[in-house]
């Protein structure tokens, strides 16, 4: 048996070591070298053998003890080993009894190795969306409406069984009832699901006349639905169990109703927060005033002008905006004030704004300079 490495070495073990060392250097090794981390890479591979061999061999207590006394000739005719040191096979259990001890590490890390899972014929219903349009107002406030959704609902002539009343599927003879079809390939076992009963396990022969088999069947269904105060574009309302039928007596998907507010034609909304422009007269933000503020709820709020107002001065009317979603209080009402110049003077209220200007000092139309007096100006 010249030329293989000594399986205490392999693992990186003392002789004295115990079956728990043994197992966790294996684990270690395994993990380090193992195919699905290393694709395409031989070194790696024949290392990945190497070690399950040695551990084989280690942790069976009566083959550890021929090996320590005599070596690798104590396995040099085993069934398990091939007699010119080629790696061949596990005794005929194949790759899955040496990771049976290893089945939650190895699932953990690759998904099972070689391992048939056996699925169940349920399916969980898909789940729906619907695209609701409300306007500002309901936005605000919230309603509640209904809705008609067309979707899959369980089959009442097979109870979503999807086969003719009074009869029963069929083990899938391909997988035998699995769901997985299981192959080998040289030293790996690989896992596909089943092409004949697509990993259910089973096979319909005789299926419902009202669903075709498929345990469900197209329905149109009213439903009341609450959008609560506070909602915004692009909100989402989750309605459980409101979704299609699962298939074969599977759970029931829900339905997501999507928000698509209509903009207003006086207020605008940032957050939770409205806004909007209210214009006023020259005179008005000149003396100050009181104005007239709408709101959504059809209700007017007084607010006072101070004198001396600038445009875009922007007052808050507080707890006067939009409710939090889910929560208390709410947001406030943001008014910019716009200061109007008007347009259509009278000459009498132009000569009335020339004294004012002159009263203040102010120069008003002021007389085009001659060409001297702009060259006179340049050099001053």
């Amino acid at each position: 048996m010249a030329g293989k490495r000594d399986y205490y070495e392999i693992l990186g073990v003392s002789k004295s070591a115990t079956q728990e060392e043994i197992k966790k250097a294996y684990r270690k090794v395994a993990i380090q070298y193992h195919p699905d981390r290393n694709p395409d890479n031989k070194e790696a591979e024949d290392k990945f053998k190497e070690a399950t061999e040695a551990y084989e061999v280690l942790s069976d207590p009566k083959k550890r003890a021929q090996y320590d006394q005599f070596g690798h000739e104590a396995f040099s005719g085993a069934a398990g080993f091939g007699g010119a040191g080629g790696f061949s096979g596990f005794g005929g259990g194949g790759i899955n009894d040496i990771f049976e001890g290893f089945e939650d590490l190895f699932e953990g890390f690759f998904g099972g190795i070689g391992r048939r899972s056996s699925k169940s014929r349920k399916r969980r219903g898909s789940d729906l969306r619907y695209d609701m349009e409300i306007n500002f107002e309901d936005a605000v406030f919230g309603k509640e409406t209904k809705i008609e959704i067309p979707r899959e609902e369980t089959c009442s002539t097979c109870n979503g069984e999807g086969v003719k009343p009074g009869t029963k599927p069929d083990t899938c003879n391909t997988c035998g009832g699995s769901g997985q079809i299981s192959r080998s390939q040289g030293f790996f076992s690989f896992s596909s699901t089943c092409h004949a009963c697509k990993g259910s396990g089973s096979i319909i022969k005789n299926p419902c006349t009202a669903c075709q088999g498929r345990g469900t069947v197209k329905k149109r269904r009213t439903l009341s639905i609450k959008i609560p105060p506070g909602v915004e574009t692009g909100t989402k309302i989750k309605v459980q169990r409101e979704g299609e039928s699962g298939a074969y007596g599977g759970e029931q998907g829900d339905l997501y109703i999507v928000i698509h507010v209509r903009d207003h034609e006086f207020f605008e909304r940032h957050d939770n927060n409205l806004y909007c422009e209210i214009p006023i007269s020259f005179t008005q933000a000149a003396l100050g005033t009181e104005i007239l503020v709408p709101t959504l709820n059809g209700k007017k709020i007084k607010l006072k002008i101070p004198e001396g107002t600038q445009t875009n001065k922007i007052f808050r009317l507080k707890g006067n905006g939009i409710p939090f979603l889910n929560g208390y209080g709410q947001g406030d009402l943001h008014v910019k004030i716009l200061v109007e110049t008007p347009l259509d003077l009278t000459s009498k209220q132009k000569q009335l704004l020339e004294e004012f200007a002159k009263d203040r000092d102010e120069q008003v139309n002021p007389k085009p300079k001659s060409l001297y007096e702009k060259i006179k100006d340049s050099f001053n």
